[in-house]
């Protein structure tokens, strides 16, 4: 055995609420890595609708890795939803036209970038994360946190506006995990490691790289 089916939609048995998320994304501008699930109290198709003022015209994307585990109602804030904040006013009056089309002339709105989201990342219930933020591997997101900044590899962030609680492991282990990039092996390999994956030995990974 090898695990789930990473192409199935709905990997657990009578249950439609869990989702591998690649297998009901749309938007091609919504990039999810294999096995990364969602799990929503009403229905998974939700998860497009919490990925907000997702427009094509600023031209961002959300990047998700491998293995992450997303919770009900996060919600990821895109650059549509910028205004000026370096003029007098932050209203977005071009969009309204009727003699206001031309407001935004030789100007454009405030571009952060791209959300990334790298592998075996824990966003739980309720957590927002801004627009250009990127969150590391391994990283855990507390319910209800607010995401404005970027969280380091294997940090565990909470609050509003999101802030270390604490580091998961020191940062040999840190450095180890990352330069063995677990969640690229191929699946029969990440069988084998089952047991050393759900344990904190990060040298037993190392027993059978090959």
């Amino acid at each position: 055995m090898t695990g789930p089916d990473k192409d199935k939609k709905f990997p657990l048995e009578n249950y439609d609420r869990l989702c591998f998320l690649k297998n009901i994304i749309r938007n091609p501008d919504i990039i999810v890595g294999d096995y990364t699930y969602y799990d929503d109290f009403e229905n998974p198709e939700n998860f497009e609708k919490n990925v907000k003022y997702h427009f094509p015209f600023p031209g961002d994307k959300l990047i998700i890795g491998k293995f992450c585990m997303i919770a009900s109602d996060v919600s990821f804030i895109m650059n549509g939803a910028n205004h000026l904040t370096n003029a007098l006013s932050s209203y977005p009056f071009a969009i309204f036209g009727n003699g206001w089309e031309n407001a935004m002339e030789g100007k454009q709105y405030p571009q952060k970038g791209d959300i990334l989201i790298g592998n075996d990342v824990w966003i739980g219930y309720k957590a927002t994360i801004m627009a250009g933020v990127s969150v590391g591997d391994g990283a855990i997101i507390a319910a209800n946190a607010m995401v404005v900044k970027d969280v380091e590899p294997y940090s565990i962030v909470g609050g509003n506006p999101a802030t270390l609680l604490k580091k998961r492991f020191p940062a040999d282990t840190v450095e180890h995990l990352l330069r063995l990039k677990w969640w690229d092996w191929d699946i029969e390999k990440i069988t084998r490691h089952l047991r050393h994956l759900t344990d904190i030995n990060p040298e037993k990974l190392e027993e059978d790289e090959d």
